[in-house]
């Protein structure tokens, strides 16, 4: 509940009728500050819908400043919440600042946390592709060395998508190709991300593209060209609380190796 608490007098210190107050140009409020914030709150709960009734002589529609100091500047514990006389307190502040009671603030902040939760997690599978395609790049400007331990932090171990990257480009590193990065000759972007499927455990991300890539081969310099524009699907699962790429469709994998005849 402490943490309930501490969100309710951030509401109150952000509310409109606060704000535009003295009290907005207070960083540290006095008795008379929490006076001045009783007759703000006793006129916003006069015109309160959920105290218009039985509710108002229930709880009461006024709350003295003493109790309000005293909310705002002691250190809650779980157990206060048993207290009528501060149930009673924590309703009228939530009526103030527009919800029915305390129980309707508590469900409110608690489905905003999902929603915000479920939001970070979106950006965060989101970010896994921008991540691996800034891998990918760097994982080719470092051929002929097969370093695919690039890929641990973002790419399951074992994984189909894994094995098969590993053995195309591993190909590529035998025959000494490296990536020419001279004068932009090399570059990449990534846009248009989404998310086809959106399950607990797992996603499915389409994503847009372009990949313009020059590799020489060994001394003799021969040039090799990548220069697609692709839909790629990322199959995306969650393992032990952390999301790593499982498999991938790319419709142009291992083009270069087809090109030159190692498949």
């Amino acid at each position: 509940m402490k943490t309930i608490y501490n969100s309710i007098r951030e509401e109150v210190a952000q509310h409109s009728k606060v704000r535009n107050s003295v009290l907005g140009n207070v960083n540290e409020w006095k008795r008379s500050h929490y006076i001045i914030l009783s007759e703000i709150i006793k006129e916003e709960l006069s015109e309160a819908e959920e105290l218009k009734g039985g509710k108002k002589f229930e709880i009461g529609n006024t709350i003295s400043h003493v109790t309000l100091q005293r909310f705002f500047e002691n250190d809650y514990h779980d157990k206060t919440h048993s207290d009528l006389r501060f149930l009673k307190t924590l309703d009228k502040i939530c009526i103030f600042l527009g919800y029915k009671d305390l129980n309707d603030y508590i469900l409110t902040v608690k489905d905003k946390k999902k929603e915000e939760q479920a939001a970070d997690d979106q950006s965060s599978v989101i970010q896994i592709v921008y991540d691996y395609c800034a891998t990918a790049f760097e994982f080719y400007k470092q051929f002929p060395k097969h370093n695919t331990h690039l890929f641990k932090d973002l790419v399951i171990d074992d994984s189909p998508f894994l094995e098969r990257a590993s053995q195309f480009s591993k190909e590529l590193c035998d025959k000494d190709f490296q990536l020419v990065t001279r004068n932009n000759r090399s570059n990449y972007e990534v846009f248009d991300i989404h998310i086809v499927t959106n399950e607990p455990d797992k996603k499915i991300l389409e994503s847009q593209e372009f990949w313009n890539l020059l590799f020489k081969v060994g001394e003799t310099e021969e040039e090799h060209f990548v220069n697609q524009l692709t839909t790629q699907i990322y199959f995306i699962r969650k393992i032990n609380d952390s999301w790593k790429i499982w498999d991938n469709y790319n419709p142009d994998a291992g083009i270069l190796n087809k090109k030159i005849g190692t498949i």
